[in-house]
């Protein structure tokens, strides 16, 4: 890394203004791309993305704990040091503080860090950088420092494994200004919003989840071009209804899907929205749902107060009121640490019956 920093030093390579503006956004329409014949792990989606960027772009490199030799310790950065070597993929110490702090030094440098948080419970260490260095340099400087770093890892519940390494962040850094938050759910969001988070040139926290990691989706040619980015901001509708909008992201895009085929079996029609940004929020997308299925059923992982799903209710009361025939709904995870018992794990979560029974509820067509 320290090699990359001393040669872009001396070639000049990337320290203007104008150079640190510029990103290579080739941005996909709405289009489902998730049709495709061909099936790809949301690891491997992962990996390949960042493999991609760092082969088109010199400035990308990797950097965390146990990304390198051990190959990452979800094996997302697996291969990338056999070909790149150890100045672009950095294993680090444990230390969050200080990886990030350099971290953000390489980005104000022009360089383009990907920094990898084993789980983002440990990137509360690093909050400090993320937050003060990294989200509110540009604003701070008058738009002269651009702050190109992607904050990656796994986020949210995994599985038994307690209250300090369960939490779910978006809520935490979508409430910040100058952050960009993206959480996916399946290969092609992966593959589509990392090279996103990667190119821009703000900084970018993207939310990832360990049980999703080894789940295999559909993706398509077009999606496995090199080129392929999807544009931050923008949801996607993953099953059209005209009954009730459901909302969510990452891993619970699945639950509201197997929730929308058990609805449909009973004449309800379900929209589920897949968020994929949390900051930007496309309050176009929700609203315009919500004013063809005038209801709403919002779900996170996160705790319910001040969520996520707090503030698309907020939204959709503000934009949309006069078109809800009822009550806007939140499901998400209770207000408590998470048990580490199974059991009690699995009731401090959303379930697909949850989801369910909110939009029937929704729906008046609960028994």
């Amino acid at each position: 890394m320290w090699g990359i920093l001393r040669r872009s030093a001396v070639d000049g390579g990337g320290f203007s203004a104008s150079s640190l503006r510029r990103t290579r956004f080739s941005l996909v329409s709405a289009r489902s791309y998730a049709a495709g014949s061909k099936e790809m792990t949301v690891r491997d989606a992962l990996n390949s993305a960042i493999d991609e960027e760092m082969s088109a772009d010199p400035k990308v490199f990797v950097m965390g704990e146990e990304v390198g030799q051990y190959q990452g310790a979800y094996k997302i950065t697996k291969g990338l040091l056999e070909k790149y070597g150890p100045e672009r993929v950095y294993d680090t110490p444990i230390t969050e503080a200080g990886f990030t702090g350099i971290g953000v030094g390489a980005a104000y440098a022009g360089l383009k860090p990907v920094v990898e948080f084993m789980t983002f419970n440990f990137s509360m260490q690093a909050i400090d950088h993320i937050i003060n260095s990294a989200a509110k340099s540009n604003y701070m400087s008058a738009g002269q420092i651009n702050v190109p770093i992607a904050f990656r890892g796994p986020n949210g519940a995994a599985a038994g494994v307690g209250a300090q390494h369960s939490q779910c962040y978006a809520a935490w850094y979508a409430s910040v200004p100058g952050l960009k938050v993206l959480a996916p759910y399946s290969a092609e969001d992966a593959r589509g919003l990392l090279k996103a988070a990667i190119r821009d040139p703000d900084p970018v926290v993207f939310l990832e989840n360990e049980l999703l990691y080894g789940e295999s989706f559909p993706i398509s040619e077009e999606a496995l071009d090199s080129s392929f980015c999807l544009p931050i901001g923008k949801a996607k509708i993953e099953r059209e209804g005209k009954d009730v909008t459901i909302t969510t992201f990452s891993k619970m895009v699945g639950f509201a899907l197997k929730a929308a085929e058990k609805l449909a079996e009973e004449g309800i029609g379900a929209e589920v929205i897949n968020l994929r940004s949390i900051r930007p929020l496309d309050r176009a997308t929700i609203n315009a749902s919500v004013r063809k299925t005038s209801r709403l059923v919002t779900v996170e992982e996160g705790f319910p107060q001040h969520g996520v799903c707090a503030e698309i209710c907020a939204s959709v009361v503000e934009e949309s009121f006069s078109y809800l025939d009822a009550p806007v709904a939140r499901i998400a995870g209770a207000d408590v640490p998470m048990p580490y018992a199974a059991n009690l794990e699995r009731l401090a979560l959303p379930q697909v019956e949850d989801i369910v029974r909110a939009a029937k509820r929704a729906c008046y067509r609960s028994k």
